[in-house]
């Protein structure tokens, strides 16, 4: 068995809806939210992790963009607090 450190780097955004922020991963469209910026984006990275751990342990393709008449950064711009690379990392495990 081998094991391989894989990175990947997507395109996060933060939203302020009302006293919390919404985080989005715009490359998968997966979403959570937090109380402050920092926890709206840890929480992403955590949803993002558990859902390409799930394709790739599924076999199911994990790419799934917001389309570009949803995307916030042309619908709500005046909610957009920030754009981030989102990167994740984990382990892969391969069995031959």
């Amino acid at each position: 068995m081998s094991e391989a450190q894989n990175q990947f780097e997507f395109t996060g955004l933060i939203l302020k809806e009302g006293e919390a922020f919404s985080s989005l991963c715009l490359d998968l469209d997966i979403a959570s939210q937090g109380k402050t910026v920092r926890e709206a984006k840890r929480a992403l990275t955590e949803a993002v992790t558990l859902y390409l751990e799930t394709c790739f342990e599924n076999g199911i393709p994990h790419l799934r963009p917001v389309s570009p008449a949803d995307d916030p950064r042309r619908n709500s711009a005046e909610n957009l607090v920030e754009v981030f690379p989102l990167r994740v990392n984990f382990q892969v495990h391969t069995l031959a």
